[in-house]
């Protein structure tokens, strides 16, 4: 892993990102904090997950270090507009209202991301996830301001992305070329995990250009003590947070559910194009009246929910690394996650949690009965979980990212100067 020094002062950063936290006009009037669902044109959007919460806790915390930040960003299901963020950052929303060309959103970024500001743009930072447009929008932003090019990977189309779709098979025959293009000329590549990392050097990027960089959790939303959001659920308890997307398979965990021989309870919080797969699968669950489906919550209601679970489930088909995992470890809950992608990273097998082979319903809920059966193993898992998370606080991540920009101007100075 590659380590930058600090940074001597402030920045301006131009983040580019297909997706990021919604603004609050995308939740109906009225819905409460865990019993309002997103409509379902949001739904179908996946409005809220981890690479929106990234984005978002990393602009955040850099604005309160003294960082300008522009975002430039889709409007998803929400208004197109700006609206600000902290002191010093402005979020810049853009794009069409349609499902099935998200794409164009950049389009619509360009003439934002393009645009010469009163006060130059220090770097491009772009945020990669299952997306096709947002490095080349980036390559051609950074040309625009005659600055380094920072590029976060939050799921490399090319070495994390799984299934047999056309659009995964289109993403991963044409999205592997773009990226592998744009990380190569990237001036500084932040990966998650560093199995990316070793992936990436592989793929030609020069290893003193990459850092590797997890997602995290904000400190101040995991502070003090919460009351219990499912007082009518029994323990213990299960639960799901977070898309309800085929990627995340939360189809699998009510599947796995259902199959349990020891008593407990599921709890299932999230939104997205799963939504009514589930809710079929849970209404023909054998303990269907074990199981509550709570709907979209707000970030910030996180918190709460971890605090009433007893275990966190991410049975994903793939994923670069999770993040869900590191606010549960906050929250000391053990984890039984897929043994896939990055999460062996994060969650340490019999020390926070349990892995299990991806797709496989059976060691899912044979996992998920162990877990049930002894309170002593989920106290341990639980202690094991603190004590690690205490390496994923976003405030020292965030100064991390800072320092990869540092590094990246002294170096883009230092070609100026030569020539």
């Amino acid at each position: 892993m590659t380590h930058f020094p600090a940074p001597p002062g402030s920045t301006h950063v131009l983040r580019l990102c297909s997706v990021f936290e919604p603004p609050s006009a995308a939740r109906p009037a009225g819905a409460g904090a865990l019993d309002g669902e997103l409509e379902h044109r949001a739904a179908r959007f996946d409005p809220i997950g981890g690479m929106q919460n990234h984005t978002a806790s990393l602009t955040r915390c850099l604005d309160a270090q003294g960082h300008t930040q522009t975002v430039v960003t889709s409007r998803l299901a929400g208004p197109r507009g700006t609206t600000r963020l902290g002191r010093a950052a402005r979020v810049h929303r853009t794009g069409l209202p349609v499902s099935r060309l998200r794409q164009l959103w950049a389009l619509g970024a360009l003439r934002t991301a393009l645009h010469r500001t009163v006060r130059p743009v220090d770097v491009v930072h772009a945020h990669q996830g299952e997306d096709l447009a947002t490095l080349p929008l980036a390559r051609l932003a950074a040309r625009r301001h005659r600055c380094p090019l920072v590029v976060t990977v939050h799921c490399s189309v090319g070495h994390t992305l799984r299934g047999r779709s056309p659009r995964a098979r289109l993403l991963r025959a044409l999205g592997s070329r773009i990226e592998r293009a744009a990380l190569r000329r990237a001036d500084a590549v932040v990966v998650l995990t560093g199995r990316t990392a070793a992936a990436l050097r592989d793929d030609g990027v020069p290893a003193e250009r990459i850092a590797t960089i997890p997602s995290g959790f904000d400190p101040s939303l995991f502070s003090g003590s919460h009351d219990d959001v499912f007082p009518g659920a029994g323990r213990p308890r299960i639960g799901y947070v977070g898309r309800l997307a085929p990627q995340k398979r939360a189809d699998l965990l009510v599947e796995a559910f259902g199959r349990m021989r020891r008593p407990a309870d599921l709890v299932v919080v999230g939104d997205g194009p799963d939504r009514d797969r589930v809710r079929q699968l849970a209404a023909g669950s054998p303990h269907a009246d074990r199981i509550t489906l709570a709907g979209f919550v707000e970030h910030t209601a996180v918190p709460a929910v971890l605090a009433s679970l007893d275990v966190l489930v991410l049975p994903s088909a793939y994923e670069e690394m999770g993040s869900v995992l590191t606010e549960a470890m906050a929250s000391g809950l053990p984890v039984v996650a897929s043994d896939v992608g990055g999460i062996p990273e994060v969650v340490c097998d019999g020390g926070t949690g349990l892995l299990v082979p991806p797709g496989d319903v059976g060691a899912l809920a044979a996992a998920l009965d162990r877990l049930a059966a002894d309170a002593v193993l989920r106290a341990r898992l639980s202690a094991g979980a603190r004590a690690r998370a205490t390496d994923y606080a976003w405030p020292q991540l965030a100064a991390r990212v800072a320092a990869v920009y540092a590094h990246v101007r002294e170096g883009d100075a230092a070609r100026a100067a030569v020539a």
